[in-house]
């Protein structure tokens, strides 16, 4: 189990809806050869986003392939009815949106206590002053730079400012609370969102709509250790 608690230098979490999902195996070999160090698995169910990707049964596949913990993103209504097929499935990571659990508390709760690490996800347009009620139940915390449904979308300019909005937000957290951030990342932007407060980069048409994505994950990795600040000299 990684232990978020303890991040310290950017996390690269290539997301496999950019994949080809004939050859899930062989990209996710690709990537983790790359140095990803989570696989991000993007579950959409045609209702809370407009699109509809993979189940419990396709994460169960990717959990007996991959070297890497699985981090599983929840695009999905009602959420809690299907945690625990997730966490079951290989879930070690799994998020959840404001907007589509009612009871977040509740849900995060549950997610713990399955064994898994729990987030919240924040969309464009949900500020960050929604995590102060839920700071004590959180492992991370998922800022979406595109609005959440489909890959390839182009990043959102105010999502850097808002990635210090929630790290101040999180300053009152009993323990570190590292934040991820999926939308339109690429080598591009990659220094400019670990500046502003990123610890987990989620990309993945800069990886998997490229030739070479084993490639595309190094270099994305060292884009963003670039925004990491250069030690003080002894």
């Amino acid at each position: 189990m990684i232990d978020l608690a303890r991040v310290t230098r950017p996390l690269i979490a290539p997301s496999i809806l950019s994949a080809d999902f004939s050859a899930l195996g062989r990209d996710v070999a690709a990537v983790e050869r790359g140095g990803a160090d989570l696989i991000h698995v993007d579950v959409m169910d045609g209702h809370f986003v407009p699109n509809i990707t993979i189940g419990p049964l396709v994460a169960r596949s990717l959990h007996r392939v991959a070297a890497r913990p699985l981090d599983v993103h929840l695009m999905i209504s009602e959420p809690d009815r299907y945690i625990d097929a997730f966490v079951q499935s290989g879930a070690a990571m799994v998020s959840v949106h404001v907007e589509a659990a009612v009871h977040l508390q509740r849900c995060l709760e549950r997610i713990r206590t399955l064994g898994a690490k729990a987030g919240v996800v924040l969309n464009p347009s949900t500020p960050a002053s929604a995590l102060a009620d839920v700071l004590d139940d959180l492992d991370f915390v998922l800022v979406m730079s595109v609005n959440p449904g489909f890959a390839g979308q182009r990043f959102i300019p105010h999502s850097l400012p808002k990635l210090q909005r929630v790290r101040d937000a999180l300053a009152a957290a009993p323990v570190p609370i590292p934040i991820e951030i999926d939308g339109g990342i690429d080598a591009t932007n990659a220094a400019d969102v670990v500046r502003a407060g990123a610890d987990i980069l989620v990309a993945g048409q800069a990886i998997f709509g490229t030739a070479d994505p084993e490639a595309a994950t190094a270099s994305l990795r060292a884009a963003a250790l670039a925004g990491r600040p250069a030690a003080s000299p002894v």
